[in-house]
């Protein structure tokens, strides 16, 4: 198996299907940060509502992640939404973007989740 992942490293064309992929539907809080800033992006926490109302990224919609389809109208296809959750192990933040693709909608997933940004990179939230 080891081999087969080695051979996969020096695949330069692999290497950049994978990183271009993972650039252009990622990002992480600094880059959040300068888009909402900018006033370039709609941000969702698809986190529980109890938690959104401790605490959220400055400019966050909540939407929990088994309300998406049902809060579409909230959204809008001609700009991106960026979702976040959670943390780095959680997945409802995926679940989410894959639904929101399905519909049509640009999207992009916050690495890392509201852990990353309030605890790594200690940006301002709403509480």
């Amino acid at each position: 198996m080891y081999d087969k992942i080695k051979d996969i490293r020096f695949n330069s064309e692999k290497a950049f299907c994978f990183f271009s992929k993972k650039l252009a539907f990622t990002l992480g809080p600094v880059e959040l940060k300068t888009m909402l800033d900018e006033g370039k992006v709609k941000v969702v926490d698809v986190r529980r509502t109890e938690d959104y109302e401790i605490a959220h990224i400055p400019g966050a919609i909540s939407i929990p992640k088994d309300e998406i389809e049902n809060n579409l109208d909230k959204l809008s296809k001609e700009e991106v939404t960026v979702i976040y959750c959670y943390n780095r192990e959680c997945h409802l933040g995926y679940a989410a973007c894959l639904k929101l693709v399905e519909f049509g909608y640009p999207v992009m997933h916050l690495d890392g989740g509201f852990k990353t940004w309030t605890e790594d990179f200690r940006f301002a939230t709403i509480n």
